[in-house]
């Protein structure tokens, strides 16, 4: 399942596509395209990297 910034870059791509076009119909399409997208972005696993949570032992200063 592709993560919320592949979405999100690919719905704000097919509203360019949408402002640049003379075509209503077509507009509309991408239009509709770019809302599913942004829908499906909100429920999509966030891909980028987490930090692992890391302990100090008792005692030892980090470096």
């Amino acid at each position: 399942m592709p993560g919320k910034k592949y979405l999100s870059e690919q719905a704000a791509t097919l509203l360019r596509f949408a402002k640049a076009t003379t075509d209503p119909d077509i507009a509309a399409g991408f239009l509709a395209k770019a809302a599913d997208l942004s829908a499906r972005s909100e429920a999509a696993p966030d891909a980028s990297p987490k930090a692992p949570d890391v302990e100090q032992p008792e005692g030892q200063l980090p470096r």
